[in-house]
């Protein structure tokens, strides 16, 4: 049995602050006992549009060589839940959640598929496409917790991708996100449970919580959920961590009694 960390943050458009609370909070994490940590989407930077591509970094960045030694020093896998990366196609960025070993390296890459291009009633309309690019892989790697399938926020709401992660062999989904405080309400938990129950999957969700700006409100609550769909741990509001065990008898046991996986019929 392994503990999972989930971590909330109130990133800004403050690099260098952000990267200090991630970096205490994958410590704090690790001295907890955690063996897999994920910080949230944008982990790294939250700021206004117009600033995008000058945030952005490749994947050899000092943003994630910092978490690659991070992971290394404290002997953790660490999935740095997303950055915008430089180098999409048209002069676009991605989304891009990287994965990190307890050796430091680089142990999978996940550009985020679906973007959020949404009016959501908050008096905001979203157009994430109009400077990202969406990735085209799906991606799972092996941990030592088990098979963890990546995912970044917006995907949440397409279960296809998921199935397809099951299929694969994920024990282990995650959700790094940074959901907006209208839809998180009512539909952050929901999502995560069903993806949880319908894959009879661990879900580690970390989440971007709070006030980032003076149009940016963020829901929180990041979690981890059990793949009996039971919120086994929850993070506060502001910056905080939401660990709970990984069980993999308890898993085993619920895939055994309740074969669901092996009964599935509409396939790709």
């Amino acid at each position: 049995m392994h503990l999972i960390a989930a971590a909330q943050m109130v990133s800004t458009a403050d690099k260098a602050h952000n990267l200090e609370v991630a970096t205490r909070l994958v410590r704090q994490a690790a001295k907890l006992g955690a063996r897999l940590v994920g910080l949230p989407e944008n982990f790294s930077w939250m700021g206004s549009e117009s600033e995008r591509a000058s945030a952005a970094e490749s994947l050899e960045g000092p943003t994630l060589g910092r978490m690659a030694e991070l992971a290394r020093e404290l002997r953790v896998t660490v999935l740095a839940g997303s950055l915008l990366e430089t180098g999409a196609p048209g002069g676009r960025l991605y989304n891009t959640s990287v994965l990190f070993g307890p050796q430091g390296e680089r142990l999978a890459v996940y550009r985020k598929m679906h973007l959020f291009d949404v009016e959501v009633g908050d008096g905001a309309t979203y157009h994430e496409s109009a400077a990202v690019a969406p990735g085209t892989e799906v991606v799972a790697a092996t941990t030592d917790v088990g098979r963890l399938g990546l995912s970044v926020c917006y995907d949440l709401r397409f279960p296809e991708l998921y199935r397809r992660l099951s299929r694969d062999g994920a024990t282990l989904l995650a959700v790094p996100a940074a959901f907006t405080l209208m839809t998180g309400k009512d539909h952050w938990e929901v999502l995560l449970r069903a993806r949880a129950i319908e894959n009879q999957c661990y879900v580690l969700a970390p989440a971007q919580g709070g006030r980032h700006s003076d149009k940016r409100i963020t829901y929180g609550h990041a979690m981890v959920v059990d793949p009996w769909g039971l919120v086994t741990a929850r993070a506060s509001e502001g910056e905080g961590l939401a660990l709970a065990p990984v069980d993999a008898e308890l898993q085993q046991r619920i895939r055994r009694n309740l074969p669901c996986l092996e009964h599935r019929r509409l396939l790709d």
